[in-house]
């Protein structure tokens, strides 16, 4: 049996832009994808802490180092600058994988610099 368990997540991320006329997607500082195991075009959930919304979108690559987190396209009408985001990954796992699975679990700041995993 498979079981579905979080990947990855990048805790508590200040959302730095939200852009109503791009496509869609969540723009991602390179660096927080990297750290996070996010790839370009994966699947990633979004859950405002400061509101309580939820979306599912895809991630692409932002500036490395540059701290962004941009909402694009419909999830901007319900994430804004500068509320406080969970972003996460999941993946399927055999059972005898389930078990001693660890997700990346990154830590930042008010301005998206890591500050622990």
């Amino acid at each position: 049996m498979k079981r579905i368990l979080l990947k990855s997540k990048i805790h508590r991320a200040r959302v730095t832009d939200a852009n109503l006329e791009y496509e869609g997607s969540v723009t991602l500082d390179e660096s927080l994808m990297k750290a996070a195991d996010i790839v370009p075009w994966e699947q990633v959930h979004i859950w405002d802490v400061t509101n309580g919304s939820r979306i599912v979108t895809y991630a692409i690559p932002g500036k490395a180092e540059s701290g962004v987190v941009c909402i694009n396209g419909a999830g901007a009408h319900k994430v804004r600058t500068g509320d406080i985001v969970i972003i996460a990954t999941f993946s399927d796992y055999e059972d005898n994988q389930a078990v001693p699975h660890e997700p990346k679990r990154i830590l930042v700041d008010a301005g998206n610099v890591i500050v622990g995993s």
